[in-house]
This record gives C-alpha cells, structure tokens and sequence, in this order.
C-alpha cells in the first residue's frame, strides 16, 4: 500500500512533507489527515530540523477533504474529529512551515495555508473554499484569519461565493507570498526553508512564536466554535444533498 504522506530530508534542517495521494488529487482522508499530524510531529521533536516544506505530489497540493471519506463520517459520526486534530498540529507547530502550491488547493487546501509561515504557488494553481456550496461553513480558522489578513470584503467573497480565485488574487489576499513559473512552487519553498534552516534556530523558533503570539488564543477558539458548526452542518440536508450531488457527477 502506497503512503498517503511521505517525508525526506531533500536538504541540510530541511524536512519536505508530501501528501500523497495524486490519483485523487492528494485528497484528504483520515490516514492522510493522521500522517500529516505525525509528520509535523516529528519535525517538532527532531532537533536536526529547522524547516519544513508542505507540499503534494503530482502537481497538485490539495483538492481537500475526500468526499466521499467525509460523507462516511457525517452519516456515522465517526473520523470527522481527525480533521480538527490536522489544525490544532498545524496552526501550534513550532518549526516554520513553507507550503508550495501548484494544480488544485481546495477547501483546507486553502485554509490550511493561514497556518504556514511562508507560501508560494506555481502560475497555473487554483485556489477554492467551496464551504457554502457544499453546505457547510468556514473552517481552520478562516473566519477570524482571513479577514484579518484579507479585509472583511474580500473574505466574503472569497468565502460567501466560494468562486475558484487564481495565484495573483491568493497573493493579494495575504494567502500566499509569491507567484512562480508552473512547476517552480517547490523549489521556491525550498530556497526559503534552506534559508531559515541557516539561520540561528531559537531566534527563529522565537519570532515565530512572538508573531503567532497576539491571536493564538483567538485562532484555536475560532478553530473550535468553526468545527462544531462544521459537525452540525455535515449532518444536515443541504450538505448531504450536496455530497451526493458531487458523488453522483464524479
């Protein structure tokens, strides 16, 4: 059985994390969501790394939740719970994240970006947070981040509307910090975490935590109120119309 997540080592403090799942465009099911958890885990213990760098095979980062795993855990209530566990892991994770997005970032694809210190996306990525659409609502903290870093009129948007929005409008947004050439996402990201990987270790470990200082408090009781909506959305008929909906297209 392939590994959904996979990590290496590709440079000197640097740990590349892989989601691995490119015949369904590196989907989010609860073995991938567990080996993410397990992944930045393991980064934040191993003193030989300074950075990591968050990516997803294929040419894809993320088209987010697996569907058809999240329509199992709404009708059973059981799984859902792993997602919020990936959030907590990412958004209090001490060693600097560096994300690099090419193809599809979708739903937590995108939210998940809040989270990372450093982003960049190759010129063809496409970003969506189609929360509404689906019948759901905001999560990983977007509600309170991405106002915060957008303004409120373009989070609406982005939120409420839930339209795909292209690498320039994800930068202009505050998501990400660069735009590439398609395909250059990864070795943008790398050049960062090698970069922060040279620098002193606890003066970075340090700033990072000064600038998560002011809204960490904020971020996880966000995280929490979001997901609890979240659960009671999953269970209602507008989102289980509107996964069978997807299922049945697919």
């Amino acid at each position: 059985m392939t590994e959904t997540v996979l990590s290496e080592t590709p440079a000197e403090g640097v740990r590349q994390i892989t989601m691995n799942r490119p015949d369904r465009r590196n989907a989010l099911d609860r073995a991938t969501y567990q080996g993410l958890i397990d992944a930045l885990a393991a980064a934040d213990a191993d003193a030989s790394i300074r950075a990591v760098v968050l990516t997803g095979a294929g040419g894809c980062f993320t088209s987010g939740n697996d569907i058809k795993d999240f329509a199992a855990a709404a009708a059973t209530g059981v799984g859902a719970e792993i997602a919020i566990d990936f959030l907590a892991a990412i958004s209090t994770a001490k060693k600097p994240i560096v994300a690099a997005a090419e193809g599809f970032a979708v739903g937590i694809g995108t939210t998940m970006l809040l989270h990372c210190d450093l982003a960049f996306a190759g010129r063809g990525a496409s970003f969506r947070m189609p929360f509404v659409s689906l019948g759901l609502c905001p999560e990983g903290g977007s509600s309170y981040l991405l106002p915060l870093i957008a303004g409120s009129k373009r989070a609406a948007e982005l939120l409420m509307l839930g339209e795909l929005f292209g690498p320039e409008v994800a930068q202009d947004a505050g998501l990400i910090n660069g735009v590439t050439e398609e395909g250059g996402a990864l070795a943008a990201a790398l050049d960062k975490a090698k970069a922060l990987a040279a620098l002193p270790p606890q003066s970075v470990a340090l700033t990072k935590a000064l600038l998560k200082r002011g809204s960490a408090a904020a971020v996880a009781e966000t995280i929490g109120t979001e997901a609890r909506h979240f659960g009671e959305r999953l269970k209602s008929a507008e989102a289980q119309a509107a996964f069978m909906a997807f299922l049945t297209k697919r």
